[in-house]
């Protein structure tokens, strides 16, 4: 169900795509670069024992980062170029073509308004390069690809929920551990009533429990493992959710309209 609003947008939005975007090569570029560099720093990794350990804390911290950075940058304006900029794709591009009531693309082309541009990947390598020089120097370099290997990674999972959040649901998707929980936890961040301050993870909703903004009132596992159930909603989130799908049910149209 998408309102006229909704609508209005997406065709708004898809008629300034430029005409030499390709979805396919868009992603197709990305997932080829990230994992060419998984498999560099595998092919240099030597005599690695108790190095694989690291992967938990930086899994961890990359969780914590990417709640934050979808918190706190994604969705609060700083005004300096490329902070807004984010903010801008994210906040009034990103939430107003997707609602929680309609969530899904229809063609490669949006995958424009899914995937971040090339640049993300880029810029992710670079910020965790200081810090995987930082560990060869202090450890040994089997620690600094270990670094680089997970941050790419989780980088690529990012992507890769975020898409499966976005596509027409199937059987796969909807009994697939993990995926399946990552779609009910951002359909009910894309409800205007509460997208500013709940559901801030796109692959493990590790922060959100920790930090409590997620909208259940479960434990780590029930986070993780919680599928499409709605039981355990926080009570007091129900009304906001409520307004916002009457905010949607206003303004669209019916049959007789």
């Amino acid at each position: 169900m998408m309102s006229d609003r909704q609508r209005e947008f997406r065709q708004k939005y898809q008629a300034q795509i430029s005409p030499w975007y390709n979805g396919y090569v868009h992603i197709s570029v990305m997932y080829a670069v990230g994992l060419a560099v998984i498999g560099w720093c595998l092919a240099h990794l030597q005599f690695a024992t108790w190095e694989w350990l690291l992967v938990v804390p930086v899994f961890v911290l990359s969780n914590g980062f990417e709640w934050w950075i979808h918190k706190f940058v994604m969705h609060r304006l700083v005004d300096r170029f490329a902070l807004r900029a984010i903010y801008d794709r994210h906040t009034r591009q990103h939430h107003q073509y997707f609602t929680h009531q309609e969530m899904t693309v229809n063609s490669a082309r949006e995958f424009r308004i899914v995937f971040f541009p090339w640049r993300a990947l880029v810029t992710f390598m670079a910020l965790g390069a200081p810090f995987a020089l930082l560990l060869g120097w202090l450890i040994n370099p089997a620690a600094a690809y270990i670094l680089m290997v997970t941050i790419v990674g989780q980088y690529l999972i990012y992507e890769t929920f975020h898409y499966s959040c976005h596509v027409p649901e199937n059987r796969w998707l909807r009994h697939l551990p993990c995926v399946n929980t990552i779609r009910r936890h951002h359909a009910a961040h894309h409800h205007h009533g509460l997208m500013m301050e709940r559901n801030m993870n796109l692959t493990f909703p590790i922060a959100d429990w920790f930090m409590g903004t997620s909208d259940l009132n479960r434990g780590l596992l029930g986070h993780l493992f919680n599928g499409y159930s709605e039981r355990w909603i926080k009570p007091e989130l129900r009304p906001a959710q409520k307004r916002a799908s009457a905010e949607v049910e206003r303004s669209t149209p019916t049959a007789e309209d």
